[in-house]
């Protein structure tokens, strides 16, 4: 593992569906705004409309260079069903550097809308 010298962040958001979680994951990877993303379930509880939310959703992990986040996020709320959609943007630290080249190599290129 090699301390990361590309600046790249883990961007995650959640949905409802898996369907609609895989096309968002789908669409960001065709615009190389993200290198990957993977699907996953998750259990989510939270605070919403004043009381305690359990429901179960799809976590979207979204790979790529911090200088494309604020692109991503936008990209992903502009299309995004919930009212308030969690996109959050964490730092890598560290990774293979093999991986690291890797998604800055992915996300360079101009997708089909760049």
């Amino acid at each position: 593992m090699a301390a990361t010298e590309h600046r790249l962040v883990v961007v995650t958001t959640t949905h409802e569906s898996e369907e609609r979680a895989r096309a968002l994951a789908s669409a960001a990877v065709r615009e190389r705004l993200a290198a990957c993303a993977q699907v996953y379930p998750v259990r989510s509880v939270y605070w919403w409309d004043g009381e305690v939310q359990d429901a179960a959703e799809w976590r979207t992990d979204f790979k790529t260079r911090a200088d494309l986040a604020d692109r991503l996020g936008a990209f992903l709320a502009d299309r995004h069903d919930y009212e308030t959609p969690e996109v959050i943007a964490v730092p890598v630290v560290a990774g293979h550097p093999g991986y690291l080249d890797w998604v800055v190599t992915e996300t360079a290129g101009p997708g089909p809308g760049g």
